[in-house]
């Protein structure tokens, strides 16, 4: 069920609450909890019967197994990304600058008075 909650988990948590609530206040809680469960169907069964006047049509041709967010791996989603990137053509890979050709020389090579360089990248 949701995160580790079984039914015996769902029974037992009954049982405690029937226990702390006293048999006179159960029966005004259990059908509380029925006129609760009630509006909940009455409020998904709306909110689905909008959705299919708004989306007329096409709410047929839609297929909710793939909107499921549960199925979605997000390692296998970036490396998916990762592989759909095109090849680097050898023409453009010549026309790349080497890594080091714009760094700055280090410090020890400075002559005195000149100012360091100045890095507009740089944090």
């Amino acid at each position: 069920m949701f995160n580790g909650l079984t039914i015996e988990k769902l029974l037992l948590i009954g049982v405690i609450a029937a226990f702390v609530i006293g048999p006179e206040r159960l029966p005004r809680y259990a059908e509380s909890l029925a006129q609760f469960v009630k509006r909940a169907r009455e409020w998904a069964s709306t909110a689905k019967t909008r959705v299919k006047d708004e989306m007329g049509e096409d709410f047929e041709d839609v297929d909710w197994r793939t909107l499921d967010p549960r199925q979605y791996d997000p390692r296998r989603i970036i490396r998916e990304a990762l592989l759909d990137d095109a090849p680097v053509a050898p023409a453009a890979a010549a026309k790349v600058k080497p890594v080091n050709a714009g760094a700055p020389k280090p410090l020890s090579t400075l002559t005195p008075g000149t100012p360091p360089p100045f890095d507009s990248e740089a944090t």
